[in-house]
């Protein structure tokens, strides 16, 4: 039997020291645990995505130096073979690095295989700085067992959609007994599955047992769920790792099957992952601890309008950083209805969180007697709604810069889409937690919090009260908007379209075709396009988003501000 541990861990960019600290007890755990091998995420070294770190000379000098001291560490562990992942200088013309997976063993590099095929969508851009590797498969003989490495991407192209090259069929004809594949995949809606249908197609191609490592936690806008898996040809995935967990453990693989290390078949894994309301929430949690944690904040604060948003903000904010972490504001005006107020107590009564109250009034009237003393016309309109805004902001900012707290924005992506949001206002921040949520599922996640709380952490009337920016007298968001329930699903079409899972485009897709069928319909459907268009320049302002989607606002969507839109 060959013994393999899976290191499924949380490592941080750049900090090659603790990344180190992190494999060298995973890999103590290993030999403990009898292993002859240990299997570390793609980039395991430097953590997924160096980006433009790779450029720095210093950086690569830290990665060199990092290689050195894990082929020492390998002395101390002689039984045990390291696969990890690590930046590697290329000879030759092109990019002057490769993106490999390294197998050390006992103070040596016994394999090094370089990734053949390099991302350049949506998030990812790794021909920016990696050189595609030329090699076939490589193989290694471990103990009795033939074991084959490929890196992330490589696995991804079995069906020959986007490459040209076809690492999975170099595999098979190497004809090894099992395959690693070191993964860095970030997680968004439908990931799991996706995997899972991807890699056990593949193993059932081509006859090969694939173990299928992943790492965890937030790095920037993305975050890594983890959930890495075993899947054998015929009976596809047979085992999962926790997901969103930091998780070290070992599988045995004998005769062809993978096991648990006593021999005994592994309970298999369900194929539906977390219902979508609760993975939105463990990604959420996960993305702004670690966010939070990696930029040196122990505390969040968050303007409270009483409004869903910031409700459902706060409530986030609470799980992931304790409640003693989280500080509210509420910043009333001349046109905030006392419900709001009253919510954003009993909001903030409920989740244990402080809340502060800075009332705006009279820095609203001083903004319009010195306006209209200066260019000789009142202040009204929207610019008096947006300076109401952006003192909110500013509130919100002096306390950020006076404390030391993180400011979160609060805008969800039904808003963020067609540009109903205020510049230097409600999209100051560090980092968006329901960016990438629309504002049909800001409701159903606040629902499903309450739900599994089995009380009102967000009060009954914030959920029910109709959304409005409380910036003018009676103002209700469907003034300016359609209903969000229309909104919602011709964002889909226009922001996400076939990226979205089958089930949800078909959905949206028939919705926006029957709003087409009418002249009413049409004009709808053209008006969201014209504004989501008109507001790219806001969102290349706005702060970073964590990515919960198929494709999310930032890296992922890379649209031209000053461009013709017919």
């Amino acid at each position: 039997m060959l013994k393999i541990t899976l290191a499924q861990l949380n490592p941080t960019v750049g900090d090659m020291d603790g990344n180190i600290d992190q494999m060298v007890a995973a890999a103590r755990q290993a030999q403990a645990e009898g292993a002859q091998l240990v299997v570390f995420a793609e980039l395991s070294l430097t953590a997924y995505y160096p980006g433009d770190l790779l450029d720095e000379p210093d950086f690569l000098d830290r990665v060199d130096a990092g290689i050195a001291r894990l082929l020492r560490e390998s002395q101390q562990l002689p039984e045990l073979h390291w696969v990890l992942g690590a930046p590697t200088r290329a000879a030759g013309p092109g990019k002057h690095l490769h993106n490999s997976l390294l197998v050390l063993h006992n103070g040596s590099i016994r394999l090094q295989y370089d990734k053949q095929l390099l991302p350049t969508y949506n998030i990812f851009d790794e021909r920016r700085h990696f050189e595609p590797g030329r090699d076939a498969a490589k193989v290694l003989r471990i103990g009795q067992m033939q074991v084959g490495f490929l890196i992330c991407e490589d696995g991804w192209n079995d069906s020959g959609a986007d490459y040209a090259t076809n690492p999975f069929e170099r595999m098979a004809d190497a004809a090894p007994d099992v395959v690693v594949s070191i993964n860095a995949s970030p997680s968004h809606l439908g990931k799991r599955e996706e995997r899972h249908h991807i890699f056990s197609q593949a193993a059932r191609r081509h006859g090969l047992p694939i173990l299928y490592v992943n790492q965890i936690g937030g790095q920037d806008q993305i975050v890594f769920d983890g959930a890495s898996f075993a899947v054998q040809p015929e009976r596809g995935i047979v085992w999962e790792a926790p997901r969103f967990v930091q998780t070290v453990c070992t599988l045995g693989f004998d005769n062809g099957d993978f096991c648990l290390p006593d021999g005994t078949r592994p309970a298999t894994p369900a194929a539906q992952g977390l219902p979508t309301m609760e993975f939105y929430r463990q990604q959420t949690v996960l993305g702004l601890r670690d966010y939070a944690r990696r930029c040196g904040f122990r505390q969040v604060v968050v303007g409270s309008s009483g409004g869903i948003d910031s409700a459902l903000t706060l409530a986030l904010a609470a799980e992931a950083l304790g409640p003693q972490n989280v500080v509210g504001i509420t910043m009333p005006s001349h046109y905030s209805s006392s419900g709001s107020v009253d919510d954003s107590l009993a909001l903030c009564r409920n989740l244990g969180i402080a809340l502060h109250t800075h009332p705006i009034a009279e820095l609203v009237q001083g903004y319009a007697q010195q306006f209209e003393a200066s260019f000789g016309t009142p202040l009204q309109g929207l610019p008096l709604e947006n300076v109401q805004a952006r003192i909110r902001g500013t509130i919100l900012m002096e306390y950020s810069n006076a404390f030391g707290h993180l400011l979160l924005t609060t805008g969800n992506k039904s808003e963020i889409s067609v540009g109903y949001c205020t510049l230097y206002g409600d999209t100051n921040g560090g980092l968006g937690l329901i960016g990438d949520l629309y504002k049909t599922e800001v409701f159903a996640l606040s629902r499903h919090i309450n739900d599994s709380a089995g009380r009102e952490l967000i009060p009954e009337a914030i959920i029910q009260k109709p959304p409005s920016a409380e910036l003018a007298p009676e103002q209700k968001d469907e003034d300016s908007l359609p209903p969000y329930a229309v909104l919602d699903e011709i964002l889909k079409i226009l922001i996400e379209g076939q990226r979205l899972s089958s089930q949800e485009y078909d959905a949206a897709r028939l919705f926006v075709d029957k709003l087409m069928q009418t002249e009413a319909g049409r004009q709808t459907v053209d008006k969201v396009q014209r504004m989501v268009h008109r507001s790219e320049y806001k969102r290349r302002q706005a702060p970073p988003i964590l990515r919960l989607r198929p494709r999310a606002f930032g890296t992922g969507r890379q649209m031209p501000i000053a461009a013709y839109y017919p």
